[in-house]
């Protein structure tokens, strides 16, 4: 009997660690099935995201040039009434006897098509009689008018727009240079007048 009670206490050490390697087992089992649902989860939502996020740009690319294509249409829109003008205009040209009466069809239809052009924010750079301004004015040659201030434009050669505060072209103008000082002329024409009586 002696020798059956020593063995007993031997095989219940060993079922117990047993018992503990399958319950560590089933633990890390399940963590695994747990993190691979987890990791499938994740991964369909990405898919999802991806897809979307494909649809979106395709989208987006169709939008922008739905916009681009509505916007020419509403400026081409906006300038046919100034066509028509001019068709109308040069359809009754040969009637016409005065001059004058064609150059008042003519300012209409200039007026009308600074007034489309308007609509869309654009409009003309002033020029004359401002301060030069490289940011919206281009010098095409300098002047000198004495009685003006110095580089203020006196002259406008073509005409510059802006829409908004953006310069779309900017203005080619005349600016006012004036003429190097006074004395300085005088002591060249001393000089020339010395050589002349050959001092």
């Amino acid at each position: 009997m002696s020798t059956e009670n020593s063995k007993e206490p031997d095989e219940k050490p060993e079922n117990k660690s047993e018992k503990k390697d399958d319950k560590e087992q089933n633990l890390q089992q399940q963590q695994i099935e747990k993190l691979q649902a987890e990791k499938d989860e994740i991964f369909d939502r990405l898919q999802r995201v991806s897809a979307e996020f494909a649809n979106y740009q395709k989208r987006s690319v169709k939008h922008v040039s739905e916009s681009i294509a509505y916007e020419k249409e509403h400026i081409i829109k906006s300038m046919l009434p100034v066509l028509d003008n001019f068709e109308h205009t040069l359809a009754h040209i040969d009637n016409i006897k005065d001059a004058a009466e064609v150059v008042k069809g003519v300012k209409m239809v200039y007026d009308q098509f600074v007034a489309a052009l308007k609509t869309h924010g654009v409009e003309p750079i002033t020029a004359v009689g401002e301060k030069f301004n490289p940011a919206c004015h281009q010098a095409l040659t300098q002047r000198s008018e004495p009685d003006k201030e110095d580089m203020v434009v006196l002259e406008e050669f073509r005409k510059g727009y802006k829409m908004t505060d953006k310069i779309l072209r900017p203005a080619i103008v005349i600016v006012n240079k004036k003429a190097a000082s006074e004395p300085v002329q005088d002591e060249t024409q001393v000089d020339d007048s010395g050589s002349e009586n050959g001092d």
